[in-house]
């Protein structure tokens, strides 16, 4: 039986998606025995020495020399760019992640934008740069702020006012984006002490869609869900060959973005033409019929050229387009938040068969609507 450390917290999803991908893979392929410890590595070394693991599976944060000297199989789940580079890594797709922060955001019709991060990271100083730059192809600016580096926990509680000068300071409507989760909930409870409203004045999403975080956030907050399970299974796969000598070195485990779960933190379509808004507002009320382009242009009093143009000029996208995309994010919400069958939800639907259904949901979201809802529908469903 093969022994694996896991110096992984589980404070937060990410951790606990890794865990729960690790632990799969050790059900189809040990078992295997897991050492956790929840104090510091450098109290935890004597007990890995007289536990004589064969894997570590850790944060870089814990590295240190005397681990190394172990010579045991290693894999870091990494914060930083300063990890031995020998190792293989696991870190998250931050340009992926940007990418849909900045398109979920403009695509509300919001054309001020925002992050909010600390520097001590570089995956936060990616984000920043991944998004800044997309909003930038999209002809928009970025306001940027970094948190300071905090010694103590109550510092967040004197660093509030300089948030709070900060977005008060910027043009309304915002959207912003923050590092994670814990980032957009700061967020929202200054918005709440500066009475802005959100979504109308404020709109925000984190990342990691971490529900202890976002539902009990007030609003709650729109969340990038990250496919970290698939992850940890891969680092498990990996770091069983590397105990049976398999030489493998500098390998990266990527974490890739899977969909956006949208709360109320930015359940708004900042719109300020009136054909584009109640040509929206018609689609997303007939989602489920079977409507054409031609019958949103009737809901308005222009032709189809210039509602298509205004369209491409407010959301930067189709009509049709808008309609195939509020439709699959009707599905995902209802694969996510409902016991429904598949069955049941596909009959939902009368424009359509099941398997047009399908075909054009695997084709938006890159997976089956039952690959959909086994990553991604909560536990207490099961």
């Amino acid at each position: 039986m093969k022994r694996i450390v896991l110096l992984v917290e589980t404070s937060r999803a990410f951790g606990r998606g890794l865990i729960i991908g690790i632990a799969r893979y050790s059900k189809l392929n040990g078992p295997w025995s897991f050492y956790k410890e929840p104090i510091d590595l450098k109290s935890s070394i004597p007990h890995l020495t007289s536990w004589k693991p064969d894997g570590i599976i850790m944060r870089d944060s814990l590295i240190t020399r005397e681990l190394l000297n172990l010579k045991i199989p290693t894999i870091l789940a990494v914060h930083d760019s300063s990890y031995p580079k020998d190792l293989p890594v696991i870190k998250t797709d931050s340009q992926a992640i940007a990418r849909l922060a900045s398109r979920h955001l403009i695509e509300k019709g919001l054309k001020n934008l925002a992050f909010f991060g600390f520097e001590n990271y570089d995956w936060v100083k990616e984000r920043k740069f991944y998004f800044s730059s997309f909003n930038s192809e999209a002809g928009y600016n970025t306001y940027i702020y970094f948190a300071r580096k905090r010694r103590k926990k109550n510092e967040w509680e004197y660093e509030q006012q300089e948030v709070s000068d900060w977005i008060n300071s910027l043009p309304k409507p915002i959207g912003i984006f923050a590092c994670n989760d814990d980032h957009g909930q700061h967020i929202l409870e200054v918005c709440k002490l500066i009475n802005l409203n959100v979504p109308e004045d404020a709109a925000v999403i984190g990342v990691d869609n971490d529900p202890m975080i976002c539902d009990i956030s007030d609003p709650p907050l729109t969340s990038i869900a990250l496919d970290v399970e698939s992850a940890g299974y891969e680092a498990a796969k990996l770091i069983d060959n590397m105990i049976d000598e398999k030489k493998i070195s500098g390998k990266h485990i990527i974490v890739s973005p899977i969909h956006i779960v949208q709360r109320q933190s930015t359940d708004i379509l900042a719109v300020n033409d009136i054909d584009v808004s109640k040509a929206i507002q018609f689609i997303k009320k007939n989602a489920k019929n079977k409507i054409l382009v031609e019958d949103v242009v009737k809901t308005t009093s222009i032709s189809r050229r210039t509602l298509e143009r205004r369209f491409k000029m407010t959301i930067h996208r189709s009509i049709y387009d808008e309609i195939q995309n509020v439709r699959v994010e009707l599905i995902a919400k209802l694969l996510i938040e409902t016991d429904l069958s598949i069955s049941q939800i596909t009959e939902l639907f009368d424009f359509t068969d099941t398997e047009h259904i399908s075909r054009y949901f695997k084709r938006e979201k890159g997976v089956g609507l039952r690959e959909f809802r086994k990553l991604h529908r909560p536990r207490y469903f099961d």
